[in-house]
């Protein structure tokens, strides 16, 4: 089972969100970046987490405006506050539901999202740790276009 290409990534969030996405390779997120971002936890049929999600606040807020078609006034003020908003949490969250579609390609074990944390409500160590670690990983630096941009990290068990 291997990560989604960032072309996956990008043609997933432009179809989601009707709007012109722009995706680049960045640097990992570290363990202290997990606090400001919201982290989806990902588990296949046996009920093993398999795979870790973590946006950074922007993007976080960015993905769940623009699904929303929330102005993007109302998505810099829940960055200004350093915390998702209900409706764009909500919204966010539907984006991670969707996002596991990334890691279920044929042949792939059958994966869903169980689990999120949004920044600030303390993500599991053992999450954490495979969101950080070396290895099956993929960090993104995604723009969404009328709204602005952030990290996407990927990370994946086996």
């Amino acid at each position: 089972m291997s990560l989604p290409a960032p072309k996956d990534v990008h043609d997933l969030f432009e179809e989601l969100l009707g709007r012109k996405i722009t995706v680049s390779l960045t640097d990992p997120m570290k363990a202290a970046d997990t606090n400001r971002a919201m982290v989806a936890l990902y588990q296949d049929e046996s009920q093993r987490m398999t795979a870790v999600a973590g946006l950074d606040l922007t993007l976080a807020v960015y993905l769940g405006a623009a699904l929303g078609l929330i102005p993007v006034g109302g998505a810099q003020d829940s960055i200004d506050e350093g915390k998702l908003f209900p409706n764009i949490a909500e919204n966010v969250t539907e984006v991670c539901n969707v996002m596991v579609g990334l890691f279920n390609g044929r042949g792939a074990a059958h994966v869903r999202m169980f689990q999120r944390f949004l920044p600030g409500e303390g993500v599991p160590t053992d999450a954490t740790n495979l969101l950080t670690a070396l290895g099956r990983r993929l960090d993104l630096m995604i723009e969404v276009s009328g709204y602005g941009g952030g990290k996407l990290s990927l990370s994946r068990l086996f």
